[in-house]
């Protein structure tokens, strides 16, 4: 294997933080040279379906609702609009119809345009500071087509502790109402960021299975963001997911990192029987130093033949994909029931 295959193995990558960028930055669109994310790069590296997380970022001061309502204009004007080329996956039934030769992609203004190739893009909200304390703002995020949220960043907010908050706290009374909101609407909960009480408090109460969007292991690296033991095999047996991510530092703890440095946070979670249950949360573009072959989306392809120098074909395309596919066809709301 050369990295030059012409085979196409559909990418699936469960973060990344273009929407933020865009905020802070007027002059920034999708096609933007200081994008990690474009969806020219996500046509080269195969990625058929990307996350977009919205993060509001320190610099903005308190995080309001409006910043969020903000992120979600700035996406639909440039990454799913005839513009940005993208289709907004809302709904399972929208990937069990994606093999139609003939369906017409609909973006949320409301244009047709026959491309049926086109990558799809799924929002979430990563920290539930911006809903202000209100829980029933989660009901006006799924109305306006966000599908995941975690409940913190690294620190305390209104409704939980995250993981670099020292004192470990879990999920407050508010917290406990909002995923209680979330099970009802069929929000899908992201446990990366939490702190180790909270992620344990969302897996008794989360009635989808949930996940974690951009985190690796921590037997293999000892950052405080990574996964340990007991969690991932919390994930495997809901049926969660567990997202590798490709910031540095969750990798290895220093010098410099390349692809091959991801193989044995691979290995460690196949060993503990997560092979099925394993995915992609490259977190491109909140990425301040990147890894030597994943500088961006393109690389992909060139990634998917290191893997296969290691792996068959039926796992990697799995991890690739296949596995977030089945997942959000299992757990994304139902247009019928809506």
């Amino acid at each position: 294997m050369n990295g030059k295959s012409n085979t196409k193995r559909p990418v699936v990558d469960f973060h990344c933080d273009v929407l933020c960028k865009m905020q802070l930055n007027p002059q920034v669109d999708f096609s933007h040279s200081s994008l990690d994310v474009t969806k020219e790069r996500l046509l080269e590296g195969d990625v058929q379906l990307q996350t977009f997380a919205i993060y509001i970022s320190q610099v903005l001061g308190r995080p309001r609702m409006e910043h969020v309502v903000r992120q979600i204009e700035l996406f639909r004007q440039h990454v799913v609009s005839p513009l940005g080329g993208l289709r907004a996956l809302l709904w399972r039934e929208d990937l069990q119809e994606q093999g139609s030769p003939t369906k017409k992609l609909t973006y949320l203004e409301g244009n047709e345009v026959d491309q049926t190739h086109s990558p799809w893009a799924l929002l979430s909200l990563e920290g539930a500071d911006a809903l202000e304390g209100n829980p029933f703002y989660a009901e006006l995020c799924y109305a306006m087509g966000i599908r995941l949220i975690g409940l913190t960043w690294n620190y305390a907010n209104w409704a939980a502790d995250g993981i670099m908050e020292q004192r470990g706290g879990g999920l407050t009374n508010k917290g406990h109402e909002l995923v209680k909101r979330c099970n009802e609407l069929g929000l899908l909960l992201d446990v990366s960021h939490l702190s180790v009480r909270g992620f344990w408090e969302v897996l008794e109460e989360a009635t989808l299975p949930p996940i974690a969007s951009h985190s690796n292991a921590f037997a293999v690296c000892s950052h405080p963001r990574n996964l340990r033991d007991d969690q991932i095999r919390a994930l495997i047996a809901c049926d969660g997911r567990i997202g590798l991510t490709f910031v540095t530092m969750f990798i290895q703890e220093q010098g410099t990192v390349s692809a091959e440095d991801l193989l044995p946070h691979i290995e460690h979670i196949c060993a503990l029987g997560g092979a099925r249950h394993m995915m992609f949360g490259s977190d491109f573009d909140g990425i301040e130093r990147h890894v030597q072959g994943l500088e961006h989306p393109g690389k992909y392809r060139e990634f998917a033949e290191l893997l296969l120098k290691h792996y068959p074909e039926e796992l990697v395309k799995g991890w690739l994909g296949g596995n977030a596919l089945c997942y959000l066809q299992a757990n994304l709301p139902s247009r019928m029931s809506s």
